[in-house]
């Protein structure tokens, strides 16, 4: 007769969701490449496309929004075949995520090349950003759905998610910097100099017809290097990280699930995602979130150069801001632990007032004070919804509690959404910046173009805010709520290892 084991005390099942500080270091050390590269795009690609690659603000914007909107088509792709996966000997998530790095590295690189030709420029950088875009998402989906495999433990994943949300952030610092710092001399022009100092009518119109640099036809020139310096830089970073989370993450198969419990098929998986209350609350408020900070953060290095004559700080404030986000992701998670996530979220809306301030007073101190503001809202803001999804995530467990394979596609299509609106921000300030007659090259630009750059880092991204908080008070996930369904998943898993006891236990005494 074979007896039954002992039960566990429920000290041992709590250490065994727990994760060491090494695992959750290396977790998210793994997401840092994708934000370097992203964070160098996001403050960077879209002046380098118009004043070094000297292509059209409409073209620039073309880029901006298919390149987007191929990432955020790729999402959902992603999450279907990835939901379809087996599980391997090193995990379901992870192959995917080993496979598409070294494509990633390449398309950066040529993301960054200046080709030869002039008249296939806009082809060429429509094809490799689209390419970047779609393989990022190849590893955001499933690196972002491993949250959900490490523990089921909630305290463990909201730990793991502030780590990760940490490094990201220091990479998107480091990306800002290393790039910041490589290729400022690619846009410091002595000829705007000279001729700022000289107050004659002659030289005021040549600031406004003469380019600061000639046309870089020829891809060794320096301000070309420079950024194909740079790509290589965080080409390699992209590979260290990758090797460090390979060697220092576990996957787990699937935690959660029942002996019962069936894959939801993707279709209806999707259906059932988009009805979800919480889920569709969430997404709706970080999608005006996410795509107010990402219109300031593609516009910042523009306005700094061309609107608040602050071209030769730019790179500094960009650091600041990021160190700023960096060192205060620490607080945000004591804040939410404290006073909950939803309390958290009006952090956001910090930036707002200092933000209007920089635009209307360009001031260099004022601007490195907004700077550090600015940085402490985009941890926040970074931070909550990668904090709240696994949550509704939960809550859309308990109410399904016989399937599983969900989890792919609720991060999949938040991934979609947000990407999809950062894409149509960013198309719609390309094109006004191609409609106020932005010039690639001059020195200095004229009075429409500047008026809507201030408008694009200030006005429009408080508003995005502020409508995007105001939906997130209608979000019902408390924390109240959250303990709940932790209580009842637990009691749901226990019951039915239970019943599973019971019933080899039967077989085993059986003749």
């Amino acid at each position: 007769m074979a007896r039954d084991a002992p039960p566990r005390p429920a000290e041992q099942l709590e250490q065994e969701h727990r994760l060491s500080v090494c695992s959750k270091l290396c977790y998210a050390i793994g997401g840092a490449p994708n934000q370097v590269a992203g964070s160098a795009a996001a403050f960077f690609l879209q002046i380098y496309l118009l004043d070094i690659a000297h292509i059209t603000p409409f073209h620039a914007s073309l880029v901006l929004f298919i390149g987007k909107a191929s990432g955020a088509v790729t999402d959902p792709v992603a999450g279907f075949f990835i939901s379809k996966s087996r599980w391997t000997k090193i995990g379901r998530l992870m192959p995917w995520m080993l496979a598409c790095t070294p494509f990633t590295v390449a398309s950066y690189f040529f993301m960054w090349y200046l080709p030869p030709f002039v008249a296939g420029r806009v082809a060429w950088y429509l094809t490799f950003y689209c390419l970047f875009q779609a393989l990022t998402t190849l590893f955001q989906v499933p690196y972002s759905a491993l949250t959900m495999f490490l523990s089921t433990d909630q305290k463990e994943r909201d730990s793991a998610t502030a780590y990760r949300m940490t490094m990201e952030v220091l990479g998107t610092l480091i990306g800002a910097a290393l790039q910041g710092q490589i290729v400022a001399s690619a846009h410091v022009s002595h000829h705007c100099t000279m001729n700022l100092s000289v107050n004659t009518t002659s030289h005021f119109i040549s600031l406004h017809d003469t380019p600061s640099f000639p046309e870089p036809l020829d891809p060794l020139s320096h301000q070309a290097k420079v950024y194909m310096i740079a790509a290589g830089v965080i080409g390699g970073v992209y590979l260290l990280g990758i090797v460090i989370f390979f060697l220092g993450v576990k996957e787990k198969d699937d935690p959660y699930a029942l002996t019962s419990d069936k894959t939801i098929p993707f279709c209806k998986g999707l259906q059932l995602t988009i009805k979800h209350g919480p889920y569709v609350k969430l997404t709706a408020a970080f999608l005006l979130i996410s795509t107010g900070v990402q219109l300031e953060q593609s516009n910042f290095v523009l306005f700094c150069t061309h609107a608040a004559d602050l071209r030769n700080h730019f790179q500094y404030l960009v650091v600041t801001i990021l160190v700023s986000a960096a060192v205060s992701i620490p607080f945000w998670q004591k804040i939410l632990q404290r006073f909950g996530k939803k309390c958290a979220a009006c952090g956001i809306s910090w930036m707002i007032p200092f933000a209007v301030m920089l635009v209307t007073i360009p001031n260099l101190i004022l601007a490195y004070f907004v700077a550090f503001v600015s940085g402490l809202s985009i941890a926040a803001s970074q931070l909550l919804p990668w904090s709240m999804l696994p949550d509704v995530v939960d809550n859309f467990r308990l109410q399904n509690p016989h399937g599983k394979g969900h989890e792919t596609i609720f991060y999949s299509s938040y991934v979609f959404f947000t990407k999809m609106s950062a894409g149509i921000g960013l198309g719609i300030s390309a094109a006004g910046l191609e409609f106020t007659g932005y010039k690639p090259g001059v020195c200095k630009q004229s009075n429409d173009v500047i008026l809507t750059l201030k408008i694009l880092i200030g006005a429009v991204p408080a508003i995005l805010i502020i409508v995007g908080l105001f939906i997130l008070l209608f979000y019902p996930i408390t924390e109240e709520s959250r303990k709940e369904t932790k209580l009842a998943l637990e009691v749901l898993r226990r019951n039915h290892k239970s019943t599973e006891n019971l019933d080899e236990h039967r077989e085993d005494t059986s003749v």
